[in-house]
C-alpha cells in the first residue's frame, strides 16, 4: 500500500512548523519518528494533506536537567531516552520501561514526543508519565501553556491537544526521597503490544510507612488508567503483603478492560492483580533501599 498524496514541508525551526499548523489545522500533521504515522499512511487510515517534518529542528530534542526535575525534547527519541545517564539517575521508572517499548529498530527512530501524541492505550508511556505526574508543553503561535498528564489524553488515539498545537516538552518532577518505582508487563512476545502493563511508584518513610503511591496501567482501557483508590489504600499503612492485597483487589475492580484476540477481558483483569502485586512488591523494596542510598530507586 501507498499513501494518498501529501504536501511535505520540512520545517526549519519551530516557527515555521507551528506557522503552517496554523494555517492548515488538521490537514496538517506533524512528523516526528514516523513509527506509527507513516504506516497508518501506507493503510491510508490516516491521510494528511500536509505533512511537516519536525525532525530538523534540533533543540526540540534532548534531555535537560533543572532544579527541580528534567525535561525531554519531544524529538527525543526513544533509544536515547533509554540510555541516557541522567534518566537512569533520577527517573528509574522510565529507565526500566524503555527496553519493553516495541524493538530497538523502532527505539532508533521513534520519539517520546510522537508516542505520546499518537496516545495507544497499550504503549507504556502514557501510563509512565501518568505514574510520574509529568507535564506536558503544548505550543502553537498563540503561545503555549503546560497540560498535566491526566488532562493530557482524551481516549484512544486522541489528546486534549488543539489543532494548531503542537507537544514540544515533557517535565518530568524529582521523585519525592525514599521512593521506589517498578514497570512490569505481560505480552506475548518481546516488543508487542502490551497485553497488561502496570507502572508502580512507592514512597515510604523512615518508619517504613507509606507516605505516597500512584498506580497506572496500559492495555487496561481506552487511555492509561490511574488507579487512585487502590493506591490511596497504601497510604498510612506498611507495604505489607495484606495492603498490597487490597490495592491489587481494588485495582482489578477499578479497570474494565477491552479485551483482544489475544486476551479476554477476564484474563487482563487477572493479569492487573499479578502485576500489581508483584509491581508493589519490588517498588517498596527499592523504596526501602532509597533510604539507605539517600535517592530514588
Amino acid at each position: 500500500m501507498k499513501p494518498a498524496p501529501f504536501k511535505y514541508i520540512a520545517a526549519r525551526s519551530r516557527e515555521e512548523a507551528l506557522s503552517v499548523k496554523a494555517e492548515h489545522g488538521e490537514e496538517a500533521w506533524f512528523l516526528a519518528g514516523g513509527q506509527s504515522l507513516v504506516p497508518s499512511m501506507n493503510f491510508r487510515l490516516a491521510q494528511p494533506a500536509i505533512l511537516i517534518d519536525l525532525n530538523p529542528i534540533a533543540d526540540l530534542a534532548g534531555v535537560r536537567r533543572h532544579e527541580s526535575g528534567l525535561s525531554i525534547g519531544a524529538l527525543t527519541r526513544h533509544a536515547a531516552v533509554e540510555h541516557d545517564a541522567l534518566i537512569a539517575l533520577h527517573q528509574p521508572l522510565i529507565h526500566e520501561a524503555m527496553p519493553f517499548v516495541a524493538h530497538p529498530q523502532i527505539r532508533n527512530r521513534g520519539t517520546i514526543g510522537g508516542n505520546l501524541s499518537h496516545a495507544d492505550p497499550a504503549s507504556e508511556m502514557p501510563a509512565i508519565v501518568l505514574a510520574l505526574g509529568a507535564r506536558m508543553r503544548a505550543e502553537s503561535t498563540r503561545g503555549g501553556r503546560w497540560v498535566a498528564a491526566e488532562d493530557f489524553f482524551a481516549g484512544a488515539l486522541s489528546t486534549t491537544l488543539e489543532a494548531d498545537e503542537m507537544l514540544a516538552e515533557i517535565e518530568l518532577p524529582d521523585l519525592a526521597p525514599g521512593s521506589g518505582t517498578c514497570f512490569m508487563e505481560v505480552s506475548r512476545r518481546r516488543g508487542d503490544f502490551a497485553l497488561m502493563g502496570v507502572a508502580a511508584v512507592v514512597t515510604l518513610d523512615a518508619d517504613g510507612t507509606c507516605t505516597d503511591a500512584r498506580l497506572t496501567y496500559c492495555g487496561a482501557g481506552d487511555g492509561p488508567l490511574s488507579a487512585g483508590e487502590a493506591a490511596q489504600s497504601l497510604i498510612g499503612r506498611p507495604v505489607a503483603d495484606d495492603s498490597i492485597d487490597e490495592a491489587a483487589n481494588l485495582a482489578q475492580s477499578a479497570i474494565d478492560p477491552l479485551g483482544s484476540n489475544h486476551a479476554s477481558p477476564e484474563y487482563q483483569r487477572h493479569l492487573v492483580g499479578v502485576l500489581t502485586r508483584r509491581a508493589l512488591r519490588t517498588a517498596s523494596d527499592r523504596a526501602r533501599a532509597a533510604h539507605a542510598s539517600g535517592r530514588a530507586a
